[in-house]
């Protein structure tokens, strides 16, 4: 692991003592030195210092897409274009789903490895995400690529 993960600010927000320690202790492991973790969304919200949330999927009172949802749209929003990494322990694809209109950057099931968590921050460092504002909708770009297309069914006005 070659990326200098030091001076990233992450802040890991999950209700589990037991996972909040696992992932605290994996980002040492690769060498995240500034981090915080706290065990509800609520508290998570009000954090403007960091550089990416790392959020657990279901937490009460504040559920991670409600937390995301929050950051990006609040007018009192301290930070709404910080990058959220969504861990959810079996996702369906209508929660990821869910998670991707919610504002998630990125979206991860657990159990992860230590390489799988270090990919995520790196992908989401080196290759941010642009933002959309459409009115209903404001967060990273769903679109992972945009490809050309040459097929009869390409969109009018495309040249």
């Amino acid at each position: 692991m070659a990326y200098d993960l030091s001076d990233v600010r992450i802040l890991v927000v999950d209700p589990s003592p037991f996972r909040r320690m696992l992932i605290c202790d994996v980002l040492k492991a690769i060498g995240v030195e500034q981090f915080e973790a706290v065990d509800q969304g609520t508290t998570a919200y009000r954090a403007a210092s960091f550089d990416i949330i790392i959020a657990e999927q279901v937490m009460l009172p504040l559920d991670g897409l409600d937390l995301a949802r929050m950051i990006r749209t609040n007018p009192d929003s301290p930070n709404p274009t910080v990058p959220v990494l969504m861990i959810a322990a079996s996702p369906r694809t209508d929660e990821v789903v869910a998670a991707r209109d919610s504002g998630v950057t990125e979206y991860m099931a657990m159990p992860f490895s230590v390489t799988t968590l270090y990919n995520r921050l790196v992908f989401i460092i080196e290759q941010p995400r642009l933002f959309v504002c459409d009115g209903e909708y404001f967060g990273p770009d769903r679109r992972r690529s945009v490809k050309d297309f040459m097929g009869d069914e390409k969109r009018s006005g495309e040249e």
